[in-house]
Formats: structure tokens, sequence, C-alpha cells
């Protein structure tokens, strides 16, 4: 894989991942299109040991706010997956998804690691259509800082989560 970075609007920077030629020609032999997919996780990003509980993602350079820092892709799974991974310790690393939150999904890359915080310095946004979650800041984010999302994809709601946070 490689990565590219294209001015999409203002001062948002849109990332994309491009496949390698080789890997191109067979994508696009079973998908019978270009394989342009919008992936990335910002370089900066590390996966460490959290005192908040177990591990959490952690920046190793200051982030301006609303910086998106992470584009992930999701694998989508049906009501019925749900009820079966809500028996699982799966349950703690899945999202509700569409948009009437019946069925699920599973992040890729760093999303299923970020910390439950409230109020939050990170948001994440879910687009159904594009099978993604993006991850960017709310605030200006410190070296070393750990990143936290709200569990309940509102930066300021304090309802309870269904385990004991710090």
């Amino acid at each position: 894989w490689s990565f590219w970075a294209n001015s999409a609007s203002n001062s948002e920077a849109k990332i994309v991942g491009v496949c390698s030629m080789d890997m191109t020609a067979k994508v696009q032999r079973k998908m019978r299109t270009s394989c342009q997919i919008e992936i990335m996780i910002l370089p900066s990003l590390v996966v460490a040991p959290s005192s908040l509980h177990g591990r959490g993602v952690f920046t190793t350079t200051s982030l301006a706010e609303n910086y998106v820092i992470e584009i992930s892709p999701v694998i989508v799974m049906s009501a019925a997956d749900r009820l079966h991974l809500d028996q699982t310790l799966l349950h703690d690393y899945i999202f509700e998804w569409g948009q009437n939150r019946q069925s699920c999904c599973m992040a890729l890359g760093y999303v299923p690691i970020y910390n439950h915080g409230c109020p939050s310095n990170c948001e994440y946004e879910m687009d159904f259509e594009e099978g993604l979650i993006r991850i960017k800041t709310m605030r200006a984010i410190e070296v070393g800082e750990e990143l936290l999302i709200n569990y309940h994809g509102d930066a300021a709601n304090a309802e309870l989560v269904w385990f004991n946070a710090q």
C-alpha cells in the first residue's frame, strides 16, 4: 500500500490508500472497479499501556483541533450476528451500525482500542454508505496524550457505560 494526501476541502486533508499494481489488477478483476480505497491511520498514533483500561491509543506528535487521525473500514454484521457477539468478549469492541442501529460492525485499524472518555478529546463519525468510521480530534492534542472517544457517540454524553469507567 502507498498513501498520499489530497486537499479535499478548506483545511481538511483526504488520505487515500492505493493498492500496488499487482494488487490493483486482482481487485479490479473481482470488483470491476479501480482500487482506490479511503483508509488511513496517522503514523504518529501508537498503541500503548493505558492507565484508564488496558491499552489505549496515544499520539507521538501534537495534533490540531478537527484533524482526521484515522479512517477505518468496517466489517458489517447482521442483527442476528450481533445477538451472538453480545454474548462474547467482542461485545466490548463492536459498534452499533446502520440508521436503525440494529446491525453491528467491527472496525479495523485502531478504532476498537480507543478508550472511553467523558468528555472525550476525539469523536467518531460513521459513514454507513462507504462502510467507514472516521476519528477526528475535537480540540488540540498534546504529545503523549491518550486519544479518547465517547462510546455513546456524543463527546459530552455522561451516561454510564456497561463497564467500570475511570
